[in-house]
């Protein structure tokens, strides 16, 4: 058994389709020179595999997606063939920055650590703060390195950030306070790395989204700050949640009653929201209220831009559909689009290769673009 949860440990590191432990990081782009963007690659030939014998648990996937309103949202058609390009700038990256230690619930502490893409010249830049998904399990700051690399390209710092999952022992309230303190310490760092500390933009996906959209509605307020640099601010100018849940008690709201009892039982999302009191599930109370970000929702939110595939069978479309219309409602500014045929992300690491094509088209990563470029607009 010890054998094979340390396999699990090391091999579920792609679960987010970028890879931690096991992979390989394709060659950086010439500057000046158009090329596919890099990635870094995990084993996607052995992990299909292991998800069908079972040496790594499945996750649960429903058979259909249940259609939700769109009115207040608009529907996109991006083209899985114009996939963006990087090439245009050289890009400095700085890896393992360490920034928080913790203590784990054993007593020992871990270091949690960041990767910095920065777009040369070395200037002041904006600062983008990107959450990986990863189901509450791994925080793979690894992820999505092409879709950070063109977010560089356009003049942006990124951040990736690793924060504590349930390996740790973790719970929700840890994973905001970590992206809350790497925030702080980007500030309190600004002149080190060359970097605007004025305005920071969070962007998370999947379990970083809801992550990113707890962080971006609890500005202003002390409940989630803990650790270092507590004399500077974890305000956001700005959010960008890819698919993340928001209310959990109601994550599978779209899913057939099979994949609600799979997904309301999963032992990653029962440890890091709250257990139900003698029984095997989410605890609602908790999932419907502290952990819930609408009950965070206030009228001067930082902006938020949401998208999310109609065809996502791992965590509703309805669930971005709420937050967006609750944030609408306090007359915070919330842009929702949902991209049709688009499932939950990139999914090349359960043998989908193709899944990733529409989030890393030019269209939606443009529109990403235009939105962190108003917010520096507006400041």
């Amino acid at each position: 058994m010890k054998a094979r949860n340390i396999l699990i440990m090391a091999l579920v590191a792609g679960a987010t389709g970028a890879g931690l432990v096991i992979g390989m990081r394709s060659g950086a782009p010439v500057p000046g020179v158009r090329a596919v963007c890099p990635h870094f690659t995990p084993m996607y030939g052995l992990m299909p595999l292991l998800f069908r014998i079972g040496v790594l648990p499945k996750p649960p996937i429903a058979a259909s997606v249940a259609p939700s309103d769109t009115s207040t949202s608009t529907v996109i058609h991006p083209d899985r063939n114009d996939q963006i390009q990087c090439g245009k700038i050289p890009i400095k990256s700085i890896e393992d920055v360490a920034y928080a230690a913790p203590k784990l619930p054993d007593g020992k502490s871990t270091s949690l650590k960041m990767d910095l893409l920065i777009p040369e010249p070395v200037r002041k830049r904006t600062v983008v703060v990107y959450v990986p998904g990863g189901g509450f399990v791994v925080a793979a700051k690894e992820s999505a390195l092409n879709l950070r690399t063109y977010i560089a390209e356009a003049g942006f710092a990124v951040a990736s950030v690793q924060y504590r999952t349930t390996r740790d022992g973790a719970n929700y309230r840890d994973g905001v306070e970590d992206i809350k303190e790497a925030i702080r310490y980007l500030r309190a760092n600004a002149g080190r790395y060359g970097i605007d500390a004025a305005v920071v933009a969070v962007w998370g996906e999947s379990a970083g989204g809801y992550l990113a959209t707890m962080v971006g509605v609890t500005n202003h307020d002390d409940t989630f700050e803990a650790g270092a640099n507590l004399s500077q601010s974890s305000d956001v100018q700005g959010v960008i949640d890819d698919f993340g849940a928001s209310d959990i008690s109601k994550i599978a709201a779209d899913f057939d009653a099979v994949t609600q009892r799979q997904i309301y039982t999963n032992e990653g999302l029962v440890q890091y929201i709250g257990k139900a009191p003698g029984a095997n599930t989410v605890d609602p109370r908790i999932a419907a209220t502290a952990a819930n970000p609408l009950n965070y929702v206030h009228a001067n939110a930082p902006p938020f831009l949401i998208f999310h595939g109609n065809q996502d069978r791992m965590v509703s479309p309805s669930q971005t559909l709420i937050l967006h219309d609750a944030l609408m409602a306090t007359g915070a500014r919330s842009t929702r689009y949902v991209v049709d045929g688009a499932g939950h992300g990139d999914l090349s690491f359960m043998g989908d290769t193709q899944s990733g094509l529409l989030w890393s088209t030019n269209k939606v990563m443009n529109m990403i673009v235009d939105f962190l470029n108003r917010l520096n607009a507006a400041t």
